[in-house]
């Protein structure tokens, strides 16, 4: 970006290496009404100042505390002072970090039961209800231990650094687009789409790797290593690693699936995220706090929405392809020689013996042996997720509005 200033400008007050003394009559340079020229305000960048919802950035010297208090005079830090402004730059990161924690962290044992509960075609409990969920999670820890829960957590985060990687690698050297512009079309709609479902095969093999090591009993299970999911990856592409039997599926086949569900789930998350964060946009126009109005509910207001939607977003996404994500793990586990734990009992281990030719064979099969809710094994997994989601969330909201209080 060029920078906007006057022709001949090399400096404040400084030409060819010396200061010039202003003549008779000449104006100060430092004057606010020449500044305006070629000063301009920084981009409105989310959470990077508290802005509310439909405000900008005023320009320089129009109701900022240099233009409208003068240069020797404090700036408004607002009604709750240095400390509440300093906690207030921080907040943004605080919470969203609670968020993250709560996605990735938090909520992994409920993710390993329910990918346990889907890939289990012997089960006859299907874990439909949180109540079901609880208490066989208790049961895994109690005859397991708590490593039998938070197994594979590192892989998964191997997974989403391939997929992030493979997709800015993609798009820097493909014209297809990483982002969407507000001015878009279908050509560049269908451009970015390609570009999410080439990710998701890329990453295919390596997701395969890490879901074998989240349902994998503990019992049978050796100490993996960190990198372990990027090796087994990197063996299934190439034919080498661990042996596998006859009924393993080739990539070929499952890179429809795959694709399928990862392009699905990014537009429905991504349309639920952008209406939910329209409703919460226009509600909040209406009432704009006003100067009297506490600095607390006006940076609730600044910094929550976006974590709302985004909880909606993935909550609606996750729901929704829930079936075909039962359909997709059957297929990438079978022939792998995986034992899981009894979902039934808690203390036993079962082996994975499918023999699916491929994605509509597993729906048939599912829909004869095991009914239209084998489809919905270990649901009641996401309502315990997404319902500790909510707590956490709910949990830092009145610990950010109680701190702001105690500041201000």
């Amino acid at each position: 970006m060029h920078p906007r200033r006057p022709e001949g400008f090399d400096g404040l007050g400084y030409r060819g290496g010396g200061r010039e003394e202003p003549g008779p009559g000449a104006r100060p340079f430092g004057s606010a009404s020449e500044l305006g020229h070629w000063v301009t305000s920084p981009p409105d960048i989310p959470g990077s100042r508290n802005l509310h919802w439909g405000e900008k950035t005023p320009p320089y010297g129009a109701g900022t505390p240099l233009g409208g208090a003068g240069l020797n005079e404090e700036p408004n830090l607002g009604a709750g002072g240095p400390g509440a402004e300093q906690l207030n730059r921080f907040a943004g990161f605080g919470i969203g970090l609670a968020s993250l924690f709560t996605e990735n962290v938090l909520a992994h044992p409920c993710i390993v039961l329910r990918r346990q509960c889907q890939v289990n075609y012997h089960a006859r409990n299907y874990h439909l209800t949180p109540f079901t969920i609880v208490n066989i999670m208790y049961s895994i820890n109690k005859t397991q231990g708590p490593r039998a829960l938070w197994k594979g957590m590192g892989s998964t985060f191997i997974v989403q650094g391939i997929t992030l990687g493979t997709e800015g690698i993609i798009s820097e050297f493909t014209p297809l687009p990483r982002e969407l512009s507000h001015k878009w079309n279908l050509k560049q709609i269908g451009g970015h789409l390609l570009l999410k479902g080439l990710t998701h095969v890329i990453a295919m093999p390596f997701y395969s790797a890490s879901l074998i090591e989240t349902v994998q009993s503990e019992i049978i299970r050796d100490n993996p290593g960190i990198l372990d999911c990027v090796k087994e990856g990197i063996g299934r592409v190439v034919g080498m690693g661990v042996p596998h039997s006859k009924r393993l599926l080739p990539l070929m086949v499952l890179t429809f699936p795959t694709a399928l569900h990862g392009v699905l789930h990014y537009v429905i998350s991504s349309i639920i995220q952008k209406l939910v964060l329209f409703v919460l946009k226009r509600d909040n126009s209406h009432s704009l706090p006003t100067e009297s109005s506490t600095s607390v509910q006006s940076m609730l207001d600044a910094y929550f929405p976006e974590l709302i939607a985004s909880f909606a977003a993935s909550l609606c996404a996750d729901v929704m392809l829930y079936p075909l994500e039962t359909v997709l793990h059957r297929l990438h586990i079978q022939g792998t020689r995986t034992i899981i734990d009894n979902t039934d009992l808690g203390y036993e281990v079962l082996p994975i013996n499918t023999q699916y030719e491929g994605m509509r064979d597993c729906i048939n099969t599912i829909k004869r042996e095991e009914g239209m809710l084998g489809f919905y094994k270990g649901f009641g997994a996401v309502v315990v997720q997404y319902t500790l989601h909510v707590a956490v969330l709910q949990l830092t909201k009145i610990i950010y509005s109680t701190l702001l209080q105690n500041v201000s």
